[in-house]
């Protein structure tokens, strides 16, 4: 997706929106089959004596209550979102770090892997860290994400700077 593409999407999505619904502009990403919308929602006021499991349960239950004082906006406005790009919306919220996916697709993917990153897989499996190959395939992804993210980042960058530079360039005559 294009750099064009996300800001017109970023901005269609700020000026959608609630103004009340996040403290600022909401994260836009996309991909080509689904937008994911995370915005950053208002910590709440803490009891004096609170520790950081009160703070913790105060955070998911901030979420929790706005994922249901606003699914039936969101809906709506993912029906929009949808008639107009193709794409399915996701959303989510974050308080102080505490972040939470409302509704993601999971698009199965297909990759063919040799015995030693069978292997892998299956001591992940073994060991308790995954349910499935599957599982802890995507175990392994978030990893690097996690871990490689700025890499990820400057990766994606170069992509886009590349599908533009072919977009700009010269177009044969007819």
């Amino acid at each position: 997706m294009s750099a064009d593409t996300k800001q017109t999407l970023a901005g269609w999505f700020a000026g959608r929106l609630p103004d009340d619904w996040y403290t600022g502009p909401p994260d836009v990403s996309a991909d080509t089959e689904e937008i994911l919308v995370i915005g950053d929602l208002a910590e709440p006021d803490y009891p004096k004596d609170a520790d950081d499991v009160a703070r913790a349960s105060a955070r998911r239950a901030r979420i929790q209550r706005f994922r249901e004082d606003t699914r039936e906006h969101r809906m709506h406005i993912a029906d929009e979102a949808e008639r107009r790009t193709g794409l399915k919306v996701a959303w989510g919220a974050r308080v102080a770090g505490e972040r939470q996916i409302f509704t993601s697709m999971s698009i199965p993917v297909m990759t063919r892997l040799k015995i030693g990153e069978r292997q892998v897989l299956d001591t992940l499996v073994s060991g308790g860290v995954a349910r499935s190959r599957s599982d802890a395939l995507a175990w392994c992804v978030r990893l690097v994400r996690d871990h490689e993210g700025e890499w990820i980042d400057q990766l994606r960058d170069a992509l886009v700077a590349v599908h533009e530079a072919r977009a700009a360039g010269p177009k044969p005559s007819s």
